[in-house]
């Protein structure tokens, strides 16, 4: 009977000891535990601010933890930041791309470490890794309401100049869109796109490159409000503000105010907020055995004087 007695009480052990450890596995599951990394361009523009805002709101919402970074234009910052949060061992991975392609290699990592992929703003372009889902605004759409706004400012005629970003693939949809948008203006041509790589000071100098190459431009288009900014003052130190009509896009506060006192025609306005909550959203889907789109688009629209008043 001491024999049986002894093993009836090891087996009781073992099945208990396997339930709590059951238990503590399942514990490991739960949505609080759950952890996202995010990388994004840049945290000091006012839409990643709003952007990061959408994310940070969802993910609270939802209890789960945010790791939040930004390569600041440095895409070998940011592989950095994605190889640190494999070794953390994330959830996921929401990133906005310093650069569309190059950022490939971290995407790849990331996938051979099982752990999903989001994009937000910014796609990859880069081939042979996978995304889970891109969420963004409707840049193409976007490019079209910038070339109609250009139409309507210079009379459906005239020279038009592109302030570029094109290691950006959000930049590439928007001059795609506003390039197939223009080429049904007979009269109005593009003479040049030169990059600005989206920041003040060097759309800037691109734009006193522009005026001097081509002193009959009549409007201009930046891809960003940094570049629409920049632009701007190059344009007002060369004395043609009244000649020379700015698009932007994004309608930051600051251009909001230039549109207002009418330095700035129109900008295009994005949604960041709702990016952010889709995005996260996305990954709440993915994470609890959910499919998501490949591509979720959030439409754009046209922020005019008229709006700012």
């Amino acid at each position: 009977m001491r024999l049986r007695e002894i093993i009836l009480a090891v087996i009781v052990a073992l099945l208990t000891f396997g339930i709590i450890s059951g238990c503590g596995r399942t514990a490991d599951r739960t949505e609080t535990d759950i952890t996202v990394g995010v990388s994004l361009l840049t945290r000091t523009h006012p839409f990643y601010q709003d952007l990061e805002a959408g994310l940070t709101k969802e993910a609270d919402a939802e209890g789960y933890k945010l790791l939040i970074t930004a390569g600041e234009f440095d895409v070998a910052k940011q592989k950095d930041q994605v190889q640190d949060f494999i070794v953390q061992k994330v959830n996921a991975i929401v990133l906005s791309p310093c650069d569309s392609r190059s950022i490939g290699t971290a995407v790849k990592a990331a996938n051979d470490a099982g752990i999903p992929v989001f994009t937000a703003d910014i796609a990859c372009l880069a081939e042979g890794v996978r995304v889970v889902s891109h969420i963004a605004s409707d840049n193409v759409e976007g490019g079209r309401l910038a070339a109609r706004a250009v139409a309507a400012a210079i009379n459906n005629a005239g020279k038009v100049a592109i302030i570029d970003h094109p290691e950006v693939e959000s930049v590439i949809q928007r001059v795609k869109g506003f390039e197939e948008e223009i080429a049904g203006f007979e009269s109005i041509e593009i003479v040049t796109k030169l990059t600005g790589r989206g920041v003040k000071d060097q759309a800037f100098r691109t734009t006193e490159d522009i005026l001097q190459a081509h002193p009959d431009v009549t409007a201009i288009f930046g891809i960003n409000d940094d570049s629409a900014l920049g632009a701007l003052a190059a344009v007002e130190k060369a004395g043609k503000a009244d000649r020379v009509k700015i698009i932007g896009f994004d309608a930051v506060p600051e251009a909001r105010e230039a549109i207002k006192a009418g330095k700035i025609y129109a900008d295009v306005i994005q949604q960041p907020l709702e990016i952010g909550t889709q995005t996260m959203q996305a990954v709440k889907t993915y994470l609890s055995g959910g499919t998501v789109p490949s591509e979720i688009l959030i439409p754009c629209a046209l922020f005019s004087q008229a709006d700012a008043i």
